[in-house]
């Protein structure tokens, strides 16, 4: 009786870990950064938005995969981002792009992409988007 409960805790630890080591092989995470090539300083209260769409459809809107969206606090470009999300919300017949866009404290849009920022997802469970250039609205 006591090796049957021995040998059913070891399998529900085993199990826990092959749980959880296939939740860390889930996740995918889109990095890079964001600069403009003006020499403006950004004001410490500008807002940063970074966003993972899935923009497959030309007549339909996008659809946010990941976002992350955060206060300058006083940075300066180039400004760091880090995406995170589920391996499963990545269809391979799909096309994915990121976008940023920098408002000012009024909430007015300052800095935005305005190209496209195509991602491929090969398998890896990290991409690299180096820098992201942003463009100065009027």
């Amino acid at each position: 009786m006591v090796r049957i409960i021995a040998l059913g805790l070891a399998a529900l630890t085993l199990a826990a870990c092959a749980t959880t080591g296939e939740a860390e092989n889930q996740q995918i995470a889109v990095a890079g950064s964001i600069a403009y090539r003006e020499r403006i300083a950004l004001p410490p209260s500008a807002q940063i938005e970074v966003r993972l769409d899935d923009v497959s459809l030309a007549d339909a809107p996008s659809r946010t995969i990941a976002r992350q969206a955060f206060g300058a606090d006083g940075q300066q470009v180039p400004i760091a981002f880090l995406l995170r999300f589920d391996r499963r919300q990545i269809d391979p017949r799909h096309s994915y792009a990121v976008s940023a866009r920098v408002t000012g404290d009024d909430g007015k849009l300052m800095f935005i992409t305005d190209t496209r920022n195509s991602v491929a997802f090969d398998g890896r469970s990290e991409v690299d988007m180096g820098v992201l250039n942003l463009v100065k609205t009027n």
